[in-house]
C-alpha cells in the first residue's frame, strides 16, 4: 500500500506534525464549527468539557461557543463513536453515521422483537419520526406521544417515556433527526434535514474513504490497527470494509517508518510532516480529549502505560510534545498540577498554560505545583 515506503520519520517529529494538525501547537484561530470538523467528532456526554476541548484549541474564544454553534446549526449532535453522543460537522459528519448505521441495527431478529417494528416497516417509522419534528424540536417523550397518535406505533409510548435511548440511535445515524439543544434537561430531537448546511448520508463507500482519510489527515501517521481501532471499534464499520477503504485509498496513500514502525499518511501530507520540528508545547485538554482517544489510550506513544487507567477514567491530561505526562485537576479555588514524567518539570511552561486554562474557565486559581 502506498509507494514511499523509504521514508522515515520520529515520534518526536510524528506528534509535533499531529499537534499542528489538532491546533494544539500553535493554537489555531479557527471558529467552534472548524475545531470540530478538524477532529471529526467531539464527545458531549460532559458538555464542559466538550467545550474545553475546542476552547483550548483556540487562540480567542468566549464561554458558551459550542452551544451557540449548536443552537446555529453550524455543529450537530448524534449518536455516534461507540453509540455515544457527539458533536458533529454538519457538512461531514454524515460520512460517520453513514458507518455508524451499515450494521442495520434495526434488521435484527432481537431488535423487531423487542420494538415490534420489522425491516419493512421502518422506512415508514422514520418518515413518521420526521413528519412529527417538521414544526420544531420535541422532546423523546413528546416524540412518543405525537407517534403515539398513529396505531402502528402506539406500543412504542412506554419505550418513549422511559427514554427510547436505543431506538433513537438509528434515527440519527440515518439522518432522520439530530439532537437538538435540550429542553427541562430532557433529550429533545430536530429534524435534521431542515438545517442548510446539512449534506446527508453520503454512499457507504465514499463515506469509508472520506472516513479514513480524515483520520489520517489529522491524527497520522497511523497504522492500520490505529484506523481499525477508529472506525472500527468506535463505529462498528467491520474489518473486511475498513481494509476495502484502506486498499482502495492506496494511490492517495504513503508508508513511512515510523520508528521502525510502518504507518501511514496521506501522500500530500509526507513533505509537510517531514519538515515538522519536534515540539515542547505543554497544554492542559480535558478528559477523554480526542487527542488521547483518536489514537486510543493503548497508544504509549501519546499515553504511556502507566498513565493510562487514569485517561481511560476521564483524568484531564497534561501533555507536553504531545505525550501525556500528568494530570490536572481544579477544586474549589485551586488548581493542582501533578507533574507523572520522570523528565525535570518545566514549571514555566506549566505557570503559562495554567494562565492560559484560568482565563478560558474564569477562574483566579491558587496554584499547585506536584
Amino acid at each position: 500500500m502506498g509507494t514511499r515506503t523509504e521514508v522515515s520519520t520520529t515520534w518526536a517529529q510524528a506528534l509535533s506534525w499531529r499537534l499542528r494538525r489538532h491546533l494544539l501547537d500553535p493554537v489555531g484561530t479557527q471558529g467552534v464549527a472548524e475545531v470540530v470538523r478538524r477532529l471529526g467528532a467531539i464527545p458531549s456526554m460532559d458538555e464542559s468539557l466538550a467545550e474545553l476541548a475546542v476552547r483550548t484549541r483556540q487562540r480567542s474564544s468566549t464561554p458558551g461557543g459550542l452551544a451557540e454553534a449548536l443552537a446555529e446549526g453550524t455543529v450537530i449532535k448524534a449518536f455516534a463513536f461507540r453509540g455515544a453522543v457527539h458533536h458533529l460537522s454538519p457538512e461531514e459528519g454524515g460520512a460517520y453515521l453513514a458507518l455508524r448505521s451499515a450494521g442495520r441495527q434495526w434488521e435484527r431478529s432481537s431488535w423487531v422483537e423487542h420494538y415490534r417494528l420489522t425491516p419493512e416497516a421502518w422506512p415508514d417509522f422514520r418518515a413518521a419520526v420526521r413528519e412529527a419534528v417538521a414544526d420544531g424540536p420535541l422532546t423523546v417523550q413528546e416524540l412518543g406521544e405525537a407517534l403515539a397518535g398513529n396505531r402502528a406505533y402506539r406500543h412504542l409510548r412506554p419505550v418513549f417515556d422511559e427514554g427510547a435511548g436505543t431506538l433513537v440511535k438509528p434515527l440519527t445515524w440515518q439522518g432522520d433527526v439530530s439532537i437538538a439543544p435540550a429542553r427541562d434537561g430532557r433529550l429533545t430531537l430536530q429534524r435534521l434535514d431542515t438545517n442548510p448546511r446539512w449534506r446527508g448520508i453520503p454512499d457507504l463507500d465514499e463515506a469509508g474513504a472520506y472516513a479514513v482519510s480524515a483520520y489520517l489527515r489529522v491524527y497520522g501517521p497511523a497504522t492500520r490497527d490505529h484506523v481499525h481501532y477508529w472506525l472500527g471499534n468506535g463505529l462498528s464499520s467491520g474489518r473486511r470494509r475498513i481494509d476495502g477503504w484502506l486498499a482502495a485509498l492506496a494511490d492517495d496513500l504513503a508508508t513511512v517508518d515510523l520508528a521502525g514502525t510502518p504507518a501511514l499518511v496521506l501522500a500530500a501530507d509526507v513533505d509537510d510532516l517531514l519538515a515538522a520540528e519536534p515540539s515542547d508545547a505543554v497544554r492542559f485538554l480535558p478528559g477523554h480529549d480526542q487527542w488521547v482517544m483518536g489514537p486510543g489510550t493503548k497508544d504509549v506513544h501519546v499515553t504511556p502505560a502507566p498513565l493510562r487507567e487514569l485517561m481511560t477514567r476521564k483524568a484531564n491530561p497534561v501533555v507536553r510534545g504531545g505525550l501525556v505526562c500528568g494530570t490536572w485537576a481544579t477544586k474549589a479555588s485551586e488548581l493542582t498540577v501533578t507533574w507523572l514524567d520522570g523528565s525535570p518539570r518545566p514549571d514555566r511552561a506549566l505557570r503559562q498554560e495554567v494562565a492560559r486554562l484560568a482565563e478560558i474557565l474564569g477562574i483566579e486559581p491558587k496554584v499547585s505545583l506536584r
